[in-house]
Order: C-alpha cells, then sequence, then structure tokens
C-alpha cells in the first residue's frame, strides 16, 4: 500500500443522542449556504434586494433536491426496486445519491418561479448563480468522500483512492488494497478552476448576459463527461451503449455553447451588459 494514498473515511455520520448526523448532509448544507450567499452578493452589486437570491433559493433549492433524488433513483433502479426492497430508502437523500443534473434542471424550474416571483430576471439570477454552483458542487464533493461514493478506475499513482474492502461500493473481483481515481478530488479540482474561468470572462465580456451560465454549462458539460468516462459506477442506463450521464453531460455543454450563441447575436445595449464588477471570493462574503 503506498504511503501517501488517499485513505478512506473511518466513519460517514456521528450520532448525538438519538439524532444520526450525516456529513454528506452537512456538506450539502454548507454548499447550498455558500451558493446563496456568493449569489446574494453578486445580485447586490446590480442593485437587485439583498434578499432576492434567498427568496429564489426557497423554490429552487427544495424543488431541485427532488430533481437529483429523482434522476438517482431513475438511473439506478435496482438499488432500490428489487425482492424484498425497503422502498422507504427512495427518500433517504442523507444516504447520498443526489444527481446534479437533475438538481440543476429541476432547480432551474424552482429558480425560474422564484425568479418571476420576485421581480428578476432569471438570466440575471442564472449568471450571479453561476460561479456559487460551482463552488457549491465542489463542497458537495467532500460529502461524496465521505460516502465512498464517487471514483474511478483502479489505478497505481500516487494519490490514488483507497475504498473500504468491506463497504458495498467496493468493486468485486479486485483484491483488498486496490486504488482508485479520487474523482470526487478531480472534479472538485475542476469546478474551483470552473470559478476562475468564469470570472475572467466576465471581466473580459463586461459581464454581459448570459456570458456566465453559458459557460458554466460548457465547463461543467466538458469536465463531467471526462469524468464519467472512467467512473465506476452502478449507473444502468445507457444509449446506444453510453452511459445516459456521459450524454447528459454532452447536452448540457451543447446548452451552454447555444446560450452564449443567442447572447452573443443580440445587441451590445445597456440591458444585456452590465458594469464590471468581479466576484472576490470568499472574504468579503462573511463582511455583509
Amino acid at each position: 500500500m503506498l504511503p501517501i494514498a488517499i485513505p478512506s473515511p473511518d466513519i460517514s455520520f456521528i450520532d448525538i443522542g438519538p439524532l444520526r448526523i450525516h456529513f454528506y448532509a452537512l456538506f450539502m448544507l454548507a454548499a447550498i449556504a455558500a451558493a446563496t450567499a456568493i449569489t446574494g452578493r453578486r445580485m447586490r452589486r446590480l442593485d437587485f434586494p439583498s434578499g432576492a437570491a434567498l427568496d429564489i433559493a426557497i423554490w429552487a433549492v427544495p424543488i431541485g433536491i427532488l430533481g437529483g433524488r429523482l434522476y438517482h433513483v431513475f438511473t439506478h433502479p435496482n438499488d432500490y426496486f428489487y425482492a424484498g426492497a425497503d422502498l422507504w430508502r427512495v427518500l433517504y437523500v442523507w444516504e447520498g445519491g443526489l444527481a446534479i443534473f437533475g438538481s440543476i434542471t429541476f432547480g432551474a424550474l424552482g429558480a425560474w418561479i422564484g425568479a418571476r416571483r420576485r421581480g428578476v430576471p432569471f438570466v440575471v439570477f442564472a449568471d450571479a448563480l453561476a460561479p456559487g454552483l460551482l463552488l457549491a458542487q465542489a463542497i458537495g464533493r467532500i460529502g461524496n468522500y465521505f460516502n465512498q461514493e464517487l471514483y474511478g478506475t483502479p489505478t497505481t499513482l500516487p494519490w490514488g483512492l483507497e475504498i473500504n474492502p468491506n463497504s458495498p461500493a467496493f468493486p468485486d473481483g479486485l483484491p483488498t488494497g486496490t486504488l482508485f481515481h479520487p474523482l470526487f478530488l478531480y472534479e472538485m479540482l475542476w469546478n474551483l478552476a470552473g470559478i476562475l474561468v468564469i470570472l475572467g470572462i466576465e471581466r473580459l465580456t463586461r459581464r454581459r448576459r448570459g456570458f456566465a451560465i453559458g459557460t458554466y454549462f460548457i465547463w461543467y458539460g466538458i469536465g463531467r463527461a471526462w469524468f464519467e468516462s472512467f467512473r465506476l459506477d452502478p449507473t444502468e442506463l445507457e444509449l446506444l451503449g453510453v452511459k445516459i450521464n456521459i450524454i447528459t453531460a454532452g447536452g448540457a455543454a451543447v446548452v451552454g455553447a447555444c446560450i452564449l450563441a443567442i447572447y452573443l447575436n443580440r445587441s451590445n445595449s445597456p440591458s444585456d451588459t452590465v458594469k464590471d464588477q468581479t466576484l472576490d471570493i470568499p472574504s468579503k462574503v462573511n463582511q455583509q
């Protein structure tokens, strides 16, 4: 065993009296809070009410969680539907299993409802959300690490990830001590780099509408398609022999390109360009 391999965590929850707190749930809550705080800061810089981001999040978050869970269950049916299965486990979000593509799709619907009720243009909210969403996804990947549920094919690289051989997630037929690509870490770093890319493009384009969210979809879609290509995951749905998550990720990148194309064709009017102000992450968020 390589001494500098990434160890698998010994625990994934703590018990406080009768209450069991899963680390996955804690990191999900931290991710939501971070994204909301950053989005609110960015929207305040555009002269929108300080509470607009939270008001929209009240709609987007629960609907997004529902969508993420539905997508996960839909793509992993054998994990939940079999003889003698406890069907209530479909609702056990704290055990892991929130698919980001389902969360984004349903969350966008919730955000559209919230933005419409709050009187905020949807694309303005989406642009404000883009870097915070990548940060939230990076934080959420730490929860995946504790659940030992996001890793790739075996590797001999020194930063290989250990998976507990007694874990149900450990692949059959592999010897104890096998190390795996730490996809949770790869995606964390990819998402953090994406924040810098979005902020850089905003500076170059004077924060023209649609560019932040369009860049998000392209960046995340390309990265996720690559990671899914060597991910070990019991996703059972395939189309023409290709995992559904790779197809969905590719579709996300196409959506991003379409968004950029649409806004590139719009006139460079004051309504489509906002004042060039970048985001300081995260120091000034705590000063609000």
